[in-house]
């Protein structure tokens, strides 16, 4: 009778504890850069910005993120799942190697010619991060544009 009151105390005492206000939010999705450019690839990284509020983490996945360089989609991505820390800000960071082949095609020419010159791309993510825990499933949709500086 004993072991199944401490059995049940410390249950509630766990669920009780390790509660789920809310979803983590999302502040944004800042710092898109070039980290690396060469003849060959262009490398770009953002960081997703969170805020949980929440005793207990959880993880975060982005599924089929979408890269587009200059309005045409270049690349699409899916990461591994980061652990999301429990009361915190945390940055998730999104980085995509692009070949420069793929931003080059006929159709674009004009503009990418633009983009050399001035040296500056336009590069959006577009796409869903998904949060999930304790069988809690939430998504947050991601569009976010930004011209950013190319070093050739």
């Amino acid at each position: 009778m004993k072991k199944s009151i401490v059995f049940i105390l410390v249950i509630c005492s766990l669920v009780f504890n390790c509660t789920v206000k809310e979803k983590p939010q999302f502040i944004g999705i800042d710092n898109i850069k070039v980290l690396d450019s060469n003849s060959e690839n262009i490398t770009f990284s953002a960081d997703a910005e969170f805020s949980n509020p929440n005793n207990v983490g959880g993880t975060l996945q982005t599924d089929a993120l979408k890269v587009l360089v200059n309005n045409r989609e270049v690349a699409t991505f899916t990461s591994k799942e980061f652990k999301v820390p429990s009361k915190d800000k945390f940055k998730i960071p999104l980085t995509v190697s692009i070949a420069t082949d793929s931003i080059i095609n006929k159709g674009n020419l004009s503009g990418l010619l633009g983009s050399l010159l001035s040296k500056k791309l336009k590069v959006q993510y577009i796409g869903d991060i998904k949060y999930k825990i304790f069988g809690y499933a939430s998504t947050y949709t991601i569009n976010k544009t930004e011209d950013v500086k190319i070093k050739l």
